[in-house]
C-alpha cells in the first residue's frame, strides 16, 4: 500500500490550539508527528466512512473525533472536536 500525503486543513489547526493542553499534545502527537511519520490508513483508530463516495472519514482519538478526507494518496486533517455526549 503506498504511503499518503498528509495535509492540515486551516480548520484543524484552529481546532488544534484551542484544545486543553493534554489534547492538544495527545491529536498533535498523533497527527503531525505518528500518523506523518506513517501515512498509513489503517494506522488511524476507529476510521469509519461517513459518506456515499468514500471521501470523508471520521476518526477517534480519546475524547475527540478527528474529520478527515481522502482524494487519491492525499489524507487531509479538517477538524477535530470532543466527542458528544450521547
Amino acid at each position: 500500500m503506498p504511503k499518503m500525503e498528509v495535509r492540515y486543513a486551516r480548520s484543524f489547526l484552529v481546532d488544534l490550539k484551542n484544545l486543553e493542553p493534554a489534547a492538544y499534545q495527545l491529536v498533535y502527537d498523533f497527527a503531525l508527528i505518528e500518523f506523518a511519520d506513517k501515512k498509513q490508513l489503517h494506522d488511524l483508530p476507529d476510521l469509519r466512512q461517513v459518506d456515499g463516495e468514500g471521501i470523508f472519514y471520521r476518526s477517534t482519538l480519546g475524547n475527540y473525533l478527528i474529520g478527515i478526507e481522502v482524494r487519491g494518496e492525499i489524507v487531509k486533517f479538517l477538524r477535530v472536536i470532543p466527542m458528544p455526549d450521547v
